[in-house]
C-alpha cells in the first residue's frame, strides 16, 4: 500500500483532474469507463503543466482501480473521452478484467481485516498473561 504523502499527492492530482475535466474525473456521483488511451490524451492536453507523466499515470491508476470505476466496467457501457463524450463501447473482456480486480480487491480487504482482527486479540492474550 501507498504511503500516506504519497496517496495525497495522487489525491491533489486527482482532484486537479476533476477541475480541468469535470466530466471525466468524478470524485463523487456516478463514474463512467474512460476511454482507452486516456493516458497519451491526457499527456498531450496538459504538456505545459507541471504534472510529471509519473504523477498522471499514478492518478489515472488510482482512479481506475477504484471500486466505483470498476462497477462501471460493464460490457456494453459507453467509455468517454476527457470531454465526457461517448467514444467507445466497454467489451466483455474488459469487464470481466474489472471484476476480477474488484474480487481481488474485496480478498485483500477482507484479508486486512482478518489480520488486525488477529492482531488485535493476540495483543489482548499478551497484555492478559503479562497482567497475570
Amino acid at each position: 500500500m501507498k504511503n500516506e504523502s504519497q496517496l495525497n499527492r495522487i489525491k491533489s492530482v486527482l482532484t486537479f483532474l476533476s477541475q480541468k475535466f469535470p466530466r471525466c474525473f468524478v470524485l463523487q456521483g456516478k463514474v463512467r469507463p474512460l476511454k482507452i488511451g486516456i493516458f497519451q490524451d491526457l499527456t498531450e492536453r496538459l504538456q505545459g503543466d507541471e504534472l510529471t507523466k509519473t504523477q498522471l499515470r499514478s492518478a489515472v491508476r488510482f482512479y481506475t482501480l477504484g471500486w466505483r470505476y470498476l462497477f462501471s466496467m460493464k460490457s456494453g457501457a459507453k467509455r468517454i473521452d476527457l470531454e465526457g463524450f461517448s467514444c467507445e463501447t466497454v467489451e466483455e473482456q474488459h469487464e470481466k478484467h474489472a471484476q476480477k480486480q474488484l474480487s481481488d480487491a474485496k480478498i485483500r480487504r477482507q484479508k486486512r481485516k482478518n489480520d488486525a482482527q488477529m492482531n488485535k486479540k493476540s495483543q489482548a492474550i499478551v497484555n492478559r498473561d503479562q497482567l497475570g
